[in-house]
């Protein structure tokens, strides 16, 4: 045989298997249905940390001192292969819709004056939790609209408290161009108090004042360790002579002041006595960022220059990257009685917790929303082994596709422009070992596939 036809042979055989993976995960609301017949409804957490680096837990061996996440990961299912956006708004995005971000033209970070949002007519998160029976609160960071009208309760929550923008300063809470962002249900207030201490609080409340009749889902996105990091002489002074870098001991500070936050949250589930009713979930919505410099005059200079955040090692490059180091993030999933300890390898991305969160609450998807993500509770829950499946990712600069133990970046913002990079992520995790010009086959194959996926993707708005 020709090797043309066996080029052909071996497309279509690739092809074949990625639809037949893809209908054996797809999501079915009958599927849900079942499942949710089987076991009450939980309440939900979610707990987003932003710019948390693969390094800056604990558990991954970190100097950093996260006792709480630590806890989530050894007592429950450590989500070793789980995947975020490189950037916040995508990953945000990806979690409420249950699709890749740039389906929706969302390729980064929503800021400055932007009125891109996440479209309003096809249901979220929110809305399908709330419909199956549930109270839906978010805390904290929105970043998928940055005014109020398109704020989270006109996209399911029934509460919401914390800020509509990407950043800001942990004191004055106000964005790093001045606006205020700070609001609760979309009415701007002014409060005074470290914003962790608030986020926090406000759900200590929610949880005290939840009742037995009706479960809730409560969406918790802390606004640290990203920058700017601002931290009280209670958290930084246990750093002091362990880590050298004043930066770097600034935002260990920070991480640590979140870890016990999210302690506050874990302790007011366990006094409430529904630990057992409750599964908490724990990710970052994206790489840590290794510095930072203050430009057009952010914050009024009042913050910065950091040389030194985050920790990515050993995995290779920052935020805003395809690389691993960008992408792949510390997750758990933490519900007593329900899930065991392990750790988890399949491949899991941000846009699968809409339909695992889904499946928990026994809720139906609206077929509107197309969604791509897959119920990763086979796997959380009954220890399935890895299936192979297909991860897009599109920043507007780079894109990539991950299908089974293979990832293809393609360095630039269209599937035929650019280098092409393959890796082996099993094998090379840390992606020393570039094999394009070796699997020359697979990586045309990969190139189809993600060329595919780009076919799918709406061009953003102009601004």
């Amino acid at each position: 045989m020709d090797n043309h036809k066996q080029h052909l042979l071996d497309r279509r055989a690739f092809l074949r298997a990625g639809a037949a993976a893809a209908a054996a995960l797809a999501v079915s609301p009958l599927g849900l249905a079942a499942r949710a017949d089987q076991r009450a409804k939980p309440n939900i957490i979610l707990i987003i940390a932003d710019d948390t680096g693969w390094n800056d837990v604990g558990y991954h061996g970190s100097e950093i001192v996260t006792p709480n996440i630590d806890r989530l990961a050894a007592q429950g299912a450590e989500l070793d292969q789980f995947y975020a956006c490189p950037t916040c708004s995508p990953t945000r995005a990806a979690i409420m819709m249950g699709r890749p971000p740039s389906r929706y033209g969302i390729l980064g970070p929503i800021a400055g004056r932007s009125t891109l949002a996440i479209p309003s007519d096809r249901g979220t998160l929110a809305s399908v939790l709330g419909k199956a029976g549930y109270s839906t609160h978010q805390i904290g960071k929105w970043h998928l609209g940055l005014r109020p009208e398109v704020g989270p309760t006109s996209y399911g929550f029934d509460t919401s408290y914390g800020y509509l923008h990407g950043q800001i300063d942990q004191y004055t809470h106000a964005y790093k161009n001045g606006d205020i962002s700070w609001h609760r249900n979309g009415q701007f207030i002014q409060e005074e108090g470290h914003a962790t201490d608030l986020l926090a609080a406000e759900a200590v409340k929610l949880v005290e004042n939840s009742t037995a009749d009706k479960p809730f889902f409560l969406y918790t996105a802390f606004s640290v360790p990203h920058y700017p990091v601002q931290e009280p002489e209670e958290w930084t002074a246990p750093y002091k002579g362990k880590i050298a870098n004043h930066d770097r001991l600034i935002y260990a500070a920070s991480m640590t002041h979140m870890d016990h936050a999210i302690g506050r949250i874990i302790k007011a589930v366990e006094n409430k006595g529904i630990s057992e009713e409750t599964l908490i979930v724990f990710i970052s919505d994206n790489g840590a960022q290794d510095d930072w410099i203050a430009r057009h005059n952010e914050y009024e200079n009042r913050h910065g220059p950091y040389e030194v955040l985050g920790d990515n090692r050993p995995l290779r490059d920052w935020k805003g990257s395809l690389y691993e180091g960008g992408i792949r993030v510390p997750a758990a999933a933490f519900w007593p009685g329900k899930i065991g300890r392990s750790k988890v390898r399949q491949a899991a991305h941000a846009m699968d917790l809409m339909p695992t969160l889904a499946a928990v609450g026994g809720a139906s998807i609206p077929a509107a929303m197309e969604v791509e993500g897959i119920d990763l509770l086979p796997f959380i829950i009954d220890g399935h082994e890895p299936v192979e499946r297909t991860i897009y990712w599109n920043t507007g600069r780079q894109l990539a596709v991950r299908r089974g133990d293979w990832k293809l970046i393609r360095n630039s913002g269209r599937p035929d422009q650019g280098e092409s990079e393959l890796y082996n992520v099993i094998d090379d995790p840390l992606e020393r070992n570039e094999l394009s010009a070796e699997k020359i086959t697979l990586t045309t194959q990969l190139r189809e596939l993600l060329a595919n996926q780009f076919a799918r993707d709406t061009l953003p708005p102009p601004e």
